[in-house]
C-alpha cells in the first residue's frame, strides 16, 4: 500500500499529470477514494511553494540573464495577464481548476509569480482551484457523472 501511495504522490508531482493522473492511478491501484483525494490534493497544493519561490530565486539570479527566457515570459504575461486582471483571483482559480493538460497548480503558480500576485493570495487561489479540479477528476474517475447523465 505504501508503494502505491508513493506512485500516486510521484504522479501528482509530475507537471503534466498532477492530480489528473494521480487520482485515477490511486483508484486503479485500489486505494480508498477519500485517501486518494486527500493525498493528491495535499501534494498538488504543495507544488506552489517550489514553483513560486523557486522562480523568484532562479529568475533573479540566473534566468533574467537569458534573452530567450525573457521573451518567453513576456509572451506568457501578454496571454495570461488580461484574464487575471479581468477576473482577478477567480481567473487564477479557474486556470488551476480546469483539469486539462498544461493547466493546474504548476501553471497557476508560475503565472501568479509572473504577474506579481502576492504569494498568500496566489496560494489561496491554487488551493481552491486544486480542490475543484480534484473534485471533478474524482467524480469522473468514480463514474459519478455517469449516474447523473
Amino acid at each position: 500500500m505504501i508503494e502505491n501511495i508513493g506512485w500516486v504522490i510521484l504522479t501528482t508531482l509530475t507537471p503534466v499529470s498532477e492530480l489528473r493522473g494521480g487520482i485515477p492511478l490511486g483508484l486503479h491501484l485500489g486505494l480508498n477514494p477519500i485517501l486518494t483525494f486527500l493525498i493528491t490534493v495535499f501534494f498538488n497544493c504543495l507544488i506552489f511553494f517550489p514553483v513560486y519561490f523557486g522562480m523568484k530565486l532562479c529568475y533573479k539570479n540566473w534566468l533574467s540573464k537569458i534573452d530567450i527566457f525573457n521573451k518567453y515570459l513576456n509572451r506568457v504575461r501578454k496571454k495570461g495577464e488580461p484574464y487575471v486582471k479581468k477576473y482577478g483571483l477567480i481567473g487564477l482559480v479557474l486556470l488551476v481548476a480546469i483539469p486539462l493538460p498544461f493547466t493546474g497548480a504548476y501553471s497557476g503558480s508560475f503565472l501568479s509569480w509572473l504577474l506579481g500576485v502576492k504569494w498568500k493570495r496566489a496560494f489561496f487561489a491554487v488551493i481552491i482551484g486544486v480542490l475543484i479540479a480534484g473534485t471533478i477528476v474524482s467524480s469522473i474517475s468514480l463514474g459519478l457523472f455517469n449516474l447523473i447523465i
